[in-house]
């Protein structure tokens, strides 16, 4: 496998385990699939030869292959341990391309299972796909029954049909189709689904529309998405809108809305509005809070615009609980002036948003709870946590507020445990 191949894969497992950073190895479960096939590989091709050199590769290695040495399995195992634990990311990774560049496709088996068994936590899984991602454009077919054979998570098979996509899309999707039965979600088709979207997201798309409502589904929308709304706010509405099941449409919608809004939150709004059903009663508070945080005034104004009832109290909690985080005195002056709209949940948020900066604030509100079940616990629970923080200023709230007698005693019942 030559370079730029290499550096391909390392693009791509950047992007599909974006959020996960560089970290020390550690003993941990491992992370992938589960299964069994026959092994089925490739012609096998040279090996390629490899720095024998115990320490990662450092800015000038530059030695080209007539000046490096075979390595034995054992030396290669070691050199992969010490690349591992190396404690400088940038050089970690560097070295690991080197080291993975110069492997053949008989070598990988063995360097995954060493790789494992070293530990893996959710620091290295940028590490462990990229072996995962290289071995799958040595050889997809070895990579793939080791995965169903050896692995009990799906990362494993995911990333390697993610990799073995980008190179032959039409394979990978065989691969998958003739690798599943039933008719229960195809979950391989989310791996392909990553590979693709970059570049063929309509033919993600159809794989996508392809399976039947299940987590899978959601899990293969999650990888697509992201893909989508970079052709833009408007692109990603019509796309959604051409969905024919209600299911799924209104799944996307919900995702989509959180990440839309951050861009354009008038025009989210309107586009749920326009659009009535679960996207708009899940997510309508959440696009509130991200445009208050953008700006506070067009949100607020905005409320009024809007029917009272339940979507004026969605929206108002959305702004109320991003007001809490800092301004809890003009959170409560909101909710003063929407009381039809305040709801338990409403208030909850505020509480457990404004607890942190004012405590007191906080625990004042929580009379607004109408359930005197959640209210008591709410008591308990807030009151326990500032108890725990601040003693004295807990207690001298509490004698100036007395609490419901059974709130009170399981407080001093916690207090003696």
């Amino acid at each position: 496998m030559n370079r730029k191949s290499l550096l391909s894969a390392a693009t791509f497992l950047v992007v599909a385990v974006l959020g996960f950073q560089v970290g020390r190895v550690t003993t941990a479960p491992n992370l992938d699939d589960s299964a069994d096939e026959k092994r089925n590989k490739r012609a096998s091709q040279a090996p390629r030869s490899e720095d024998d050199s115990t320490k990662p590769a450092t800015r000038g290695d530059r030695a080209g292959p007539q000046a490096a040495k075979p390595l034995s399995p054992t030396d290669r195992l070691a050199r992969l341990e010490s690349i591992v634990r190396g404690e400088n990311p940038y050089e970690r990774s560097r070295a690991l391309l080197a080291f993975l560049d110069r492997l053949a496709p008989g070598d990988f088996e063995g360097v995954v299972d060493h790789f494992r068994a070293l530990g893996i936590t959710k620091e290295r899984l940028g590490e462990y796909g990229l072996i995962l991602a290289a071995w799958a454009k040595a050889d997809p077919l070895a990579a793939l029954v080791y995965a169903k054979a050896k692995t009990d998570n799906p990362f494993a098979a995911r990333a390697i049909l993610a990799s073995w996509a980008t190179e032959d899309a039409a394979a990978a999707i065989r691969w998958a189709q003739n690798n599943h039965q039933g008719d229960a979600a195809n979950p391989w088709l989310i791996g392909v689904i990553r590979g693709i979207a970059a570049t063929d997201i309509e033919g993600a798309a159809n794989l996508l529309k392809s399976m039947p409502r299940s987590v899978e589904r959601g899990e293969a929308l999650d990888a697509l998405l992201p893909h989508l709304l970079a052709k833009g706010n408007e692109s990603t509405r019509t796309w959604i809108s051409s969905i024919d099941d209600d299911a799924l449409r209104n799944g996307a919608m919900m995702r989509a809305a959180e990440a839309m809004a951050k861009t354009d939150p008038v025009g989210t709004v309107a586009w749920l509005m326009e659009n009535p059903g679960e996207a708009l009663d899940r997510r309508l508070d959440d696009v509130f809070g991200i445009w208050a945080k953008q700006d506070e005034a067009a949100a607020r104004s905005a409320l009024n615009t809007l029917p009272t009832g339940e979507i004026r109290s969605d929206a108002l909690r959305g702004v109320v609980t991003r007001l809490a985080l800092s301004k809890p005195n003009e959170a409560v002056a909101l909710m003063d002036q929407y009381p039809e709209e305040v709801n338990d949940r409403t208030v909850r948020n505020f509480i457990w948003h404004s607890f942190g900066k004012d405590p007191a604030a906080a625990l004042g509100e929580a009379s607004r709870i109408g359930d005197e079940d959640r209210r008591n616990e709410m008591y308990r629970r807030a009151m326990g946590a500032w108890i725990r923080r601040d003693a004295t200023a807990a207690q001298a709230w509490l004698a100036a507020n007395p609490l419901p007698e059974s709130v009170t005693r399981s407080l001093l019942q916690d207090s003696t445990r």
